[in-house]
């Protein structure tokens, strides 16, 4: 499994190489008459990203009816709750671009069940992809953050997440919120075509270094578990975040 890295001046570069990779497979897709899968990230840098998509330089570049929006994860709030992955997407892209709103797939995770809200994505997964038993889904793309504590999507360190095989969908309990997330699995994941981590500023120099360079503790730095075998592991950081890195010079 090889790692690609592309290493930019400052956090604004890094949403704008992100927006750009989505607007070439996006068109890519069109041309082949096939649909465009994408699985999103909630942060600053994918928030920028978003923008971006939707600003008068991107937005008419991308053929949005063939686009479909999934996310890694969400908070268990409301759709409209200042925390929700979902709304944060909302207002920085899907209410100023013409995506129909039946290509979008939020999840369902304000459901008071936990467990039947990963259970309804699951499904929703299982049958846009028409999967059979024991297949995974299989994303054109999927973006990523990490965390200062090594995390990404909702695995976060020592949680039961990380071992989950059997579902492509989980809920997680993340106990330094108190609160459960829903989140794709690693397996989930590591099945893309394209894996693509945004990852800027100097705050996560270090935990970058040990994740990729460091010794392999993927129960403490759950970032190590995304190594796809059948696709393509991206890496788009800013100059600070790359700092101690040796792989990226």
């Amino acid at each position: 499994m090889g790692r690609e890295f592309i290493v930019c001046k400052d956090a604004g570069e890094v949403s704008r190489r992100g927006a750009e990779l989505f607007v070439r497979m996006a068109s890519e897709r069109a041309g082949e008459n096939q649909r465009f899968s994408v699985a999103l990230s909630g942060g600053s840098t994918p928030k920028t990203m978003f923008q971006l998509l939707a600003s008068d330089e991107f937005r008419a570049q991308v053929p949005w009816g063939q686009v479909d929006l999934f996310w890694g994860d969400e908070r268990c709030v409301p759709p409209d709750h200042a925390d929700s992955n979902y709304r944060m997407t909302r207002e920085a892209l899907l209410e100023r671009v013409p995506i129909p709103k039946e290509n979008v797939y939020r999840i369902p995770a304000d459901h008071q069940d936990r467990d039947k809200a990963a259970a309804l994505y699951q499904e929703t997964l299982r049958r846009y992809f028409g999967l059979g038993p024991g297949q995974l889904p299989r994303f054109d793309l999927v973006y990523l953050g990490m965390g200062d504590d090594g995390h990404t999507a909702s695995l976060f360190p020592g949680t039961k997440a990380l071992a989950q095989e059997r579902d492509f969908v989980t809920k997680n309990y993340v106990d330094k919120f108190q609160s459960y997330r829903i989140t794709l699995t690693a397996p989930a994941i590591n099945n893309a075509e394209h894996v693509v981590f945004l990852i800027a500023g100097a705050g996560k120099a270090d935990r970058l270094h040990e994740v990729l360079e460091g010794p392999s503790d993927p129960d403490r730095l759950p970032s190590q578990l995304i190594q796809p075998e059948g696709g393509r592991l991206v890496y788009i950081v800013d100059q600070a975040a790359a700092a101690e890195l040796k792989g990226a010079e």
